[in-house]
């Protein structure tokens, strides 16, 4: 199988751990995934709400680093642009591209979004749950949406092709970037709210405008979002939120975000090494294009047009 999943957390995970993007204990071990040819995964570099300025900063340098020294000699492709992705896909290879979780990376500096971008960042949350110098996520009780500050770096990021991740995003910051922007946005690791009530999750108004401007979301595997009990998550209830997604069009609009390593998942999921028996239950309900596109397909054209300019 294919597979082309926008969101986890390994790469910070493996930072913060002292450990490698190859440890077995994680969701996600590049030594565990055989059978999944080609395989293209956005790794985040997380920055939690209490991290702001250099502290935030310290820790995208940090792993940063990492990455390089955990991808050095392993045949993994760090993906800047289209014609990285497109050649990992005909070598039915391994690639990577780097994403930060957090506008707070910046500490209030613009001029760090084209470091970010030298660096291989190709896509950025503006927030996680709180309050940054961007503007307010999903956790602020008193959403103010974007501040003037993130407006410049809205624009800044469709300038420079950094992919805009409005998942954590507040409403009102959402609804800020959908009139402000011109490019496609997208939420890398969001279910919907009509199945899963969680506040984390889009509203169907949401997903539209998305869908509208030719964006994309990711579906996440956090037991939470997916089923309003998280003891009774299933992979199943991935299927639902698919389900959900295409009835309001956007069958072209979904793909992989699964959120590993940095959610609790399902009972019946481990990590990487389900996605081939997930694969095989979205078989049972549409037909196999459909879920190629899914898997692969849809995330694929998204990124090769957006970094293609």
């Amino acid at each position: 199988m294919q597979l082309f999943d926008m969101h986890c957390d390994t790469l910070y995970r493996a930072y913060t751990e002292n450990s490698t993007l190859f440890n077995d204990d994680f969701h996600i071990s590049f030594g565990k995934t055989r059978g999944i040819s080609p395989y293209i995964q956005c790794l985040a570099v997380w920055i939690p709400d209490e991290y702001r300025g250099e502290d935030a900063w310290e820790l995208f340098c940090g792993c940063r680093s990492l990455l390089d020294e955990q991808l050095a000699g392993k045949g993994i492709t760090l993906c800047r642009t289209a014609d990285d992705i497109r050649r990992v896909t005909e070598n039915r290879s391994t690639g990577a591209i780097l994403t930060v979780e957090g506008g707070a990376v910046l500490g209030g500096r613009i001029g760090r979004l084209s470091s970010l971008y030298d660096m291989g960042v190709r896509m950025m949350t503006l927030t996680w749950n709180g309050r940054n110098e961007l503007g307010d996520g999903i956790g602020e009780a008193d959403d103010m949406g974007l501040t003037d500050f993130g407006k410049e770096c809205v624009r800044e990021m469709e300038r420079l092709g950094i992919v805009i991740d409005l998942s954590h995003a507040g409403e009102k910051l959402f609804s800020d970037v959908a009139a402000i922007t011109e490019k496609p946005f997208v939420t890398s690791h969001s279910d919907s709210r009509s199945i899963g009530s969680h506040k984390r999750n889009l509203t169907d108004e949401q997903f539209c405008c998305l869908m509208e401007r030719g964006g994309i979301t990711g579906l996440n595997f956090c037991a939470e979002f997916l089923n309003n009990n998280k003891t009774n998550a299933k992979m199943y209830d991935i299927i639902r939120h698919a389900e959900h997604f295409m009835s309001l069009g956007g069958e072209k609009n979904i793909a992989m975000g699964g959120d590993f390593d940095g959610a609790d998942i399902p009972a019946d999921m481990s990590g990487i090494e389900t996605m081939p028996a997930l694969y095989e239950l979205f078989l049972r309900y549409f037909p196999e294009e459909t879920v190629n596109a899914i898997f692969f397909g849809n995330a694929f054209r998204f990124f090769t047009d957006i970094l293609a300019g």
